[in-house]
């Protein structure tokens, strides 16, 4: 019977889909799903024998599905077939719908690779076993939402305790990270050893985050790269773990160069992904895919070949410019992206403030928009808190004759091409709705 009600879940969410698709309602990252764990709520119980060798997790505040896409796209690289949530959709609908939509009676994969919201992770691990999770880092984001990241840390910690099997692939140099890692047999370290940029950037005006160690004292810091992440000791003993691959980087306008030291080798890697935060997924799927013996070789011809998803460092062609389009989500993760901001492009910042952006936009002030205030054109500030936005600006130092604001995200767009030169880049930075409303527009090539 259970085997039944999973087949006719397949049937359910094909029509669900195609569905929702033709009436044009939804992008279809979750619906189905929705459906399919309402009429079984066991489905995702039944996946696990469709994965004929490994299943990995990525979680995390920042770099889910960055990272999530790295690892996926380089295990196809090797001629692995991957059941992957491309699009972010990950709450237990989002996987229960790419299953769902992917899956049939007598098609197996290799891999899965499922990137997990941190409060939902414990969730499906009461469903999904699995063999890798991937842990990036854990920043304070939306706290009207999850709370302080105490409470994020141990839905995390539950999770893992519930897989006793699990291989934890984890950043040493977020000390909340590494603490997944105490007492654990099967725990896999990357970190960065040395950072180098080619460009000058300016003193970041972000709050440094600090935390103490778990004993209750402060912890102390040799080299700090942003927010916690760096390499931090404890007089009690804790202390950031020997990286397993630790990486010298090279941060350049366009591209990173990551030198990787194992435990036996050196090898070299170059990303087209920007800014130390793209440096630090990219290691962790570099990490990953090494443990598994897959060739440096094949690894950079994934990186090479790999195309950003979804307003992770994303390039589109508007009306004949280039477009850079990177999410803005919270106070670490926005800092180290305006970091990587062409002050000579076209500048919109969307900022929404719906349930899935997080109600609470204070965030906006812990961010480091003073790295905006040299722009050279004008910015212009969208979506339903364009006017707090624009606020913020003024209060960075941005000249209030190069602030413009249009709440209407479409029209934003096209007032930025417009009032653009032929050679003119466009920078948008939107929150994860406005990410949304961009996504669906139909914008002239």
């Amino acid at each position: 019977m259970n085997k039944i009600k999973f087949y006719l879940s397949l049937l359910i969410a094909r029509g669900a889909y195609f569905g929702i698709k033709a009436l044009a309602h939804s992008s279809g990252t979750s619906f189905a799903g929705k459906i399919v764990l309402k009429f079984y709520p066991e489905f995702l119980s039944h996946c696990n024998a469709y994965i004929n060798k490994k299943s990995i997790t990525v979680s995390g505040t920042n770099g889910k599905t960055t990272t999530s896409g790295l690892i996926s796209h380089i295990l196809e690289a090797n001629n692995c077939s991957v059941i992957h949530n491309l699009k972010g959709a990950n709450m237990l609908t989002g996987v229960a719908n790419v299953f769902a939509l992917t899956l049939a009676p007598f098609k197996r994969f290799d891999y899965s690779v499922i990137e997990s919201d941190e409060a939902y992770l414990n969730k499906l691990y009461d469903y999904m076993k699995s063999d890798y999770l991937v842990v990036t880092n854990l920043f304070r984001d939306q706290l009207d939402r999850y709370g302080e990241l105490t409470t994020t840390a141990a839905l995390i910690q539950k999770a893992i305790d519930k897989n006793p099997e699990l291989t934890l692939i984890l950043n040493a140099d977020d000390p909340l990270v590494t603490n997944f890692g105490l007492n654990r047999n099967k725990v896999i370290y990357y970190g960065i050893e040395n950072v180098e940029y080619d460009y000058e950037i300016e003193k970041s005006n972000a709050p440094t985050e600090v935390f103490n160690c778990i004993c209750g004292k402060p912890l102390t810091y040799t080299k700090q790269f942003f927010a916690q992440q760096g390499h931090y000791s404890c007089t009690c003993g804790f202390k950031r773990p020997n990286c397993d691959y630790g990486a010298d980087v090279k941060i350049f306008h366009d591209h990173s160069i990551i030198n990787v030291k194992t435990r036996d080798n050196m090898y070299s890697f170059t990303t087209r992904l920007l800014g130390l935060y793209n440096a630090y997924n990219t290691l962790a799927a570099i990490a990953f895919a090494l443990e598994n013996n897959i060739s440096p070789q094949t690894i950079q011809n994934a990186l090479d070949s790999y195309k950003s998803i979804f307003g992770r460092t994303e390039k589109k062609l508007i009306n004949g410019h280039e477009a850079l389009i990177q999410l803005i989500k919270n106070p670490t993760g926005a800092s180290e992206v305006l970091k990587t901001v062409d002050l000579s492009s076209r500048i919109i910042i969307a900022i929404n403030d719906n349930y899935a952006d997080g109600r609470d936009i204070s965030w906006l002030w812990d961010s480091d928009f003073e790295q905006l205030k040299h722009t050279q054109k004008q910015i212009i500030t969208s979506g339903s808190r364009a006017n707090d936005m624009a606020t913020r600006l003024k209060y960075a130092g941005v000249p209030s004759e190069k602030i413009k604001i249009c709440p209407d995200i479409e029209k934003a767009i096209n007032c930025a091409v417009q009032c653009s030169e032929p050679e003119d880049k466009i920078t948008i930075l939107p929150s994860y709705t406005a990410l949304l409303k961009i996504n669906k527009l139909h914008l002239k090539k």
